[in-house]
């Protein structure tokens, strides 16, 4: 009906909204493919977040903190049902929060000691030390809340049964769910779409051909030269929105090479972020020089001496720690080469010519790249069997909408699947610890300050490009924005405008 109010015709507003991304759905499991059915508004939060990355209203409603800072409880939405018409209760809520610490996911990083329902509608939480930024860790997909009919008999989830504003109607893993508006939302106004299609496209080309044919409505994940391409098509609208998501080198600091400070600068120095950003991504601001762009507040340091290009130095620093090049120019030390294999994945479409770019700015200096494209999944895979020498990706910081939540997962002090690698700093997890712990402005600006001017130092992760996140949205389609955190579509804030 209110799509009808705004023009639409009878026939398309009953039309289905398709969503096209290159994400296949790998499993149910909320720690793995979680965020699927977060950003379709399927499954629920506790919180969320706006689009400066500060808690808002999810699942719960509001929030408080008890004085010695160690105690929250959480109220949950009035009225609140799942799809299958069961109320949510803390209780339920509880026991999930429960079993998604014992998984994968940033909430095993939180310093919890209970979790438990204390009225049927309020949830407490308590934490061994405070822990400031515990509403954005409960924003993560990992954290969603799911009926207990999604469970078979040994706690495996079989089925998704939500609270959010839509309910799957077929699920086709890994490529395909359909969704349907679930009228007993209590979350806010009635959508205007009714039906929504989610279909996962390996291939960038497709996605970008979809979108401008007008089989897909959305489009996600976007390469430059597909978008320029479709900012001239007459039925689509392109939007381009700098995110908190960085394309990183990870090395493997077990190895003696990248165990040495000098050789992981002057990888760093080699690298022409400039020129990456410009030709590659199209987009000359996205040369990242340090961890977080200027988009990200706090945690841009505009002082920090920036990441730049500069081969004299890099070689000047590989001959200090002791590499010579031979006559081909290939760098020895004790006999051996100085070789990698830098692995990366599709998925994300411009990583594999940055990781082209990267092997020619490292021959340059003598390091010699294979590059092995591969699924995004070998990356962690790698990191645990230790067979990973260097890896390309497209780290999110906003799984958490506070990037602590990454850092902490991705620098403790065992490192992390997508972060360091044989490296740790005593320095480092003392500055993430103290900043769990504090909400005073000035001091946790100093630790910020502090924890970037170590990762600067160091680089056991070198920053190469900041993200910027395209998306295709067919013109008939109004009330399109895209959400900075990657926590949702918002496609029940959407309707159709013909």
């Amino acid at each position: 009906m209110a799509a009808m109010l705004l023009g639409a015709s009878p026939a398309l507003a009953q039309s289905p909204l398709r969503v096209v991304t290159p994400f296949e759905i790998a499993s149910l499991e909320p720690s793995r493919s979680g965020f699927v059915f977060t950003r379709m508004e399927v499954t629920e939060t506790l919180v969320g977040a706006d689009d400066e990355g500060r808690p808002v209203p999810g699942l719960s409603t509001a929030w408080t903190l008890s004085d010695d800072r160690l105690t929250w409880r959480f109220t949950l939405r009035a009225g609140a049902k799942f799809h299958d018409d069961t109320p949510v209760t803390a209780e339920i809520v509880s026991q999930c929060l429960q079993r998604a610490r014992t998984k994968p996911g940033p909430l095993a990083e939180v310093p919890l000691t209970e979790i438990r329902a204390v009225a049927p509608d309020v949830v407490e939480i308590r934490t061994a030390t405070p822990f400031i930024a515990l509403p954005a860790f409960l924003a993560e997909a990992s954290t969603q809340i799911l009926a207990p009919s999604s469970y078979d008999e040994t706690g495996a989830v079989r089925r998704i049964i939500g609270s959010g504003p839509y309910r799957i109607t077929s699920l086709e893993p890994p490529l395909r769910f359909e969704v349907e508006r679930f009228d007993g939302w209590t979350g806010g106004p009635k959508p205007a779409i009714k039906r929504a299609i989610y279909q996962a496209v390996g291939r960038k080309e497709t996605r970008a051909l979809m979108a401008e044919s007008g089989q897909a409505d959305l489009a996600f994940a976007l390469d430059p030269a597909g978008t320029d391409r479709l900012r001239r098509a007459p039925n689509v609208a392109v939007t381009t929105k700098s995110i908190p998501r960085v394309i990183t080198l990870k090395l493997n600091a077990h190895l003696p090479a990248f165990a040495d400070v000098r050789v992981r600068r002057a990888l760093s120095l080699a690298i022409d972020r400039e020129g990456i950003a410009k030709a590659i991504l199209r987009s000359p601001a996205a040369a990242a020089t340090q961890f977080f762009p200027p988009t990200m507040g706090g945690w841009h340091v505009s002082t920090l001496a920036p990441l730049r290009h500069d081969v004299a130095e890099a070689r000047r620093l590989l001959a200090e720690a002791g590499w010579v090049p031979d006559a081909q120019g290939r760098l020895m030390k004790d006999g051996k080469p100085l070789h990698a294999t830098l692995r990366s994945y599709a998925v994300r479409p411009e990583l594999p010519v940055v990781a082209a770019a990267i092997q020619a700015s490292a021959r340059d200096i003598g390091i010699d790249l294979d590059i092995a494209m591969m699924s995004s999944s070998d990356i962690p895979a790698g990191h645990r069997d230790g067979t990973l020498d260097m890896g390309l990706i497209a780290r999110n910081f906003s799984l958490v909408p506070d990037p602590i939540g990454t850092l902490l997962a991705d620098f403790g002090p065992n490192g992390g699947d997508w972060g360091a690698m044989g490296w740790s700093s005593p320095q480092l997890t003392e500055a993430l610890q103290a900043l769990q712990q504090t909400d005073v402005p000035e001091t946790r600006a100093a630790l910020r300050r502090r924890v970037l001017e170590i990762l600067q130092t160091e680089l056991p992760v070198i920053p190469v490009a900041w993200y910027d996140l395209r998306v295709a949205a067919a013109k008939r389609l109004g009330g399109v924005s895209v959400d900075p955190y990657e926590l949702s579509y918002r496609i029940s804030r959407m309707r159709w405008a013909d």
